[in-house]
């Protein structure tokens, strides 16, 4: 492999920031900035100005640097932004690429610092790669005051390193490193490095890892610090190369060593310069010049290597396709790219526009909703089982680590916790939940009877369903939730997607099959445009004016909302206004960070799903509650998960339904991975319903159970056991169909009546919000 470069220019955004890091200079303070005649932030004209110049220079790179979240320190700061119409200094920064990418063609790579999952997913459309030097995972450093990291909120190697995790969750090309000679010791330096080889062989994302050697600058707190030792610093790099692996591109500033330690770095492994500028200095280090590029180019040839100019992303990710690269920026990468090599081109970059993709069309195997009984998958699995979920091996390490957590027995008596359940079924202590969770035999009949006590107390002993058909739109996703056997890569032999006219066309047609209900999801197709779930709900009632669409999971309303740079209200208002009427409460699986990181790679975490839940409610959008139970989960994390549902229908009010979802195995990743049981057994099912209706009493009165999850007979028992809705006829289930479900994709009144009477109960025809229908 040839060493490699980024021809770059560096912008600096801003020198204002929220920490105060004992080495830095970059940053200032906003006294100083108006000394110096400059603004709190550089203008956009600046900006572009900048990236310009860098590109007829054959610069490729627009390396985004400023100081972390100054906004929440210096009220100048959230001054300037406030005059501009920016709400934070990161939506700055995607306006910012934006414009570079439109008006220049740069690539931004961008290091705005620590970010939120949901803020890595607003600007992955807008840069190909981004970064974020971890520099240490020494809490010593950052706890002690005097030393480099006190008093530096980002600084805290957890939130780094939380950083550096979702940043993987969501496929981004990320680059990290360590600050070498800051204080810390040998063993904080290796742990470092196995920090980071650790959440890379999780996630396949670190594209380059930096390893920087410390050097004092004047006016700061380490001015008197010795500069790293070249030596100590010639070991990590090896030790580094030996920890991280051959295939990982380690990387060393060369403008912050000699020529003849230049070359020293390259015989103990470094293959990356990194970044490069014939324009812009080093803000960080502006003392230290970069080498021109022709020295460059001949001390690496000299090592006995060609110096090959890359793009923004390694070569990998380039070529790896859209789990990587956001389709909106796709187009500048490929204007740059050797398609051959994932290597840059000779070309000065042109600015091209940064759009949405195009208006989706139907496409793929459009059939699967009526072949999926018959003639079933065309694969067994997605073509790149192997890679889109993560490093298996620590997938089914974390398996077992909550399986250990698991209680063997619980001491609580199931007798006493059954008493005081009977007294206050919603009052009862999370011990005296678990035990009716784990009841089994004599005992577990004893808490079904209750439940089913509690239901017909409550809604009665109507057994209700909704004449509804789903459409789910499309199942190509690349979000790598590792239980789901629905999505698909765009070229698999099952993936599809409907055009929003074939969507009107379905919904038309269960409108005349009697339907009062449409229920829509699909994958996370990065190439979805931002304004396709509007039109898809416009395209229904553009058809059927009545039908009531109940649309949307969470994750696809994130997925929108960060898309578009809107706020999860914005986009949901936007919608409602479309015609959207309620949203699935679905995508929660076990909300419990612990157990979600296991069963999903990219899917939103539990405190932004409850977030959107809580946020559809309050714009007038209900919602259903479900759990997906019967994979790594245990009793306690249903208990967990009731109570945070209990928490939001407090708040809001907002839930209709509760929706038990057992995990259907036979095509999941996760379970052919060896990471997760074969679904739950039929004691845990009971004893979910059976919880969901005691812990929910007062506050959630319907209780769904699934009969395209659990079949008929199963069914009838669960209607026995605290739930009273049959859910619907569905008419083209795929999703569980596709995991393994063998109890069909439809049903017809006539059956779904037939299931309630077969228990010697009432079928009643419901709407939407469980009122009856109008005669």
């Amino acid at each position: 492999m040839p060493v490699s470069y980024s021809r770059k220019v560096f912008i600096p955004v801003t020198h204002l920031c929220r920490d105060t890091c004992h080495y830095c200079t970059f940053v200032t303070v906003p006294g100083k900035l108006r000394a110096a005649g400059a603004g709190m932030y550089l203008e956009p004209d600046e900006i572009l100005d900048i990236a310009r110049r860098g590109g007829e220079l054959g610069c490729k790179e627009a390396l985004f640097t400023l100081g972390d979240r100054p906004e929440d320190r210096w009220p100048e700061a959230r001054r300037w932004l406030d005059e501009r119409g920016y709400d934070s200094t990161l939506s700055y920064v995607r306006a910012m690429a934006i414009r570079v990418l439109e008006e220049t063609g740069l690539l931004p790579h961008l290091n705005p610092g620590v970010m939120s999952w949901s803020e890595l997913s607003r600007l992955k459309p807008v840069a190909p790669s981004m970064g974020m030097m971890l520099e240490t995972t020494s809490r010593r450093l950052f706890e002690t005051k005097g030393l480099a990291h006190y008093g530096s909120p980002d600084k805290d190697p957890a939130v780094r390193l939380r950083t550096l995790t979702d940043a993987g969750r969501l496929s981004i090309p990320f680059t990290t490193g360590l600050l070498v000679g800051i204080g810390e010791t040998l063993a904080e330096r290796a742990d470092t490095l196995h920090a980071i080889r650790k959440v890379h062989k999780e996630f396949g994302h670190i594209q380059e890892v930096i390893v920087q050697n410390f050097r004092a600058k004047e006016h700061t707190a380490m001015a008197a610090t010795p500069d790293t030792d070249f030596e100590d610093f010639l070991a990590t790099v090896a030790v580094a190369r030996l920890v991280l692996g051959p295939k990982m591109r380690v990387q060393a500033p060369p403008n912050l060593v000699s020529r003849a330690e230049c070359l020293a770095l390259i015989g103990a492994g470094v293959d990356d310069w990194g970044g490069v500028s014939p324009l812009t200095p080093d803000h960080v280090n502006p003392e230290r010049p970069w080498p021109a590029l022709d020295e460059l180019a001949a001390v690496t040839a000299e090592a006995g290597y060609d110096l090959v100019q890359r793009l923004t992303a390694q070569p990998a990710y380039v070529q790896a396709g859209a789990g990587w690269i956001d389709p909106r920026v796709r187009g500048h990468v490929d204007a740059l790219a050797d398609p051959a090599t994932g290597w840059a081109r000779d070309v000065n970059p042109v600015g091209l526009v940064w759009q949405e993709p195009d208006e989706a069309q139907s496409a793929g195997r459009v059939d699967l909703h009526a072949a999926i009984d018959t003639d079933g998958r065309a694969t067994a699995t997605r073509s790149d089982l192997e890679s889109a979920f993560g490093d298996w091996e620590s997938i089914r390490d974390k398996v077992h680590e909550l399986a250990a957590r698991a209680p063997e027995r619980v001491d609580t008596d199931v007798l006493a916790a059954l008493r005081s359940a009977e007294r206050d079924p919603a009052g009862c202590s999370d011990a005296e939940y678990l035990a009716l969770a784990t009841a089994d035999g004599a005992a577990l009949d004893a808490v079904a009877a209750l439940a089913d006590s509690l239901r017909r107390d409550t809604v009665g002993d109507d057994v209700t369903f909704v004449v509804n058909r789903n459409i789910n739109f499309t199942n190509i996703c690349y979000v790598g939730c590792r239980f789901c056997a629905f999505a698909q890569r765009k070229g698999d032999a099952d993936a599809y997607s409907l055009s929003a006219e074939e969507v009107g066309d379905r919904a038309w047609e269960a409108h005349v099959a009697g339907a009062t209900e449409v229920c829509m999801q699909g994958g996370i197709d990065p190439e979805l445009p931002v304004g396709g779930y509007a039109d898809l709900v416009r395209a229904v009632k553009a058809r059927v004016p009545s039908m009531h669409v109940h649309a949307f999971s969470p994750m696809e309303i994130t997925n929108g909302a960060t898309k578009s740079g809107l706020s999860i209200r914005e986009w949901l208002t936007g919608l409602r206004e479309a015609g959207l009427d309620t949203i699935p409460g679905t995508a929660a699986e076990i909300l419990d960070d612990e157990v979600r990181w296991v069963l999903t790679k990219g899917k939103l975490p539990t405190s932004l799903w409850i977030e959107v839940v809580t946020t559809a409610h309050e714009v007038g959008l209900k919602s259903s509650s479900t759990m997906m139970y019967g994979h790594v989960d245990s009793p306690r994390h249903w208990v967990g998960h009731l109570n945070v549902l209990r928490g939001i229908q407090d708040r809001t009010g907002g839930f209709t339904e509760f929706v038990p979802l057992p995990f259907v195995h036979q095509s999941s990743p996760l379970y052919l991975a060896g990471g997760a049981r074969p679904g739950p057994s039929h004691r845990d099912n009971r004893a979910v319903h059976a919880l969901a209706r005691i812990m929910l009493h007062g506050r959630i009165p319907q209780i769904q159970t699934s009969w395209v999850k659990l079949g008929v007979a199963h069914t009838q028992v669960m209607l026995n056991g605290g739930a009273n809705d049959l859910g619907g006829t569905l008419m083209e289930e795929t999703i569980s169909r596709m995991a393994g479900s063998e109890y069909g994709s439809a049903k017809t009144v006539a059956e779904l009546v037939a299931i309630a009477e077969g228990i010697g109960r009432p079928a009643r025809q419901r709407a939407t919000d469980y009122s009856p229908l109008a005669a």
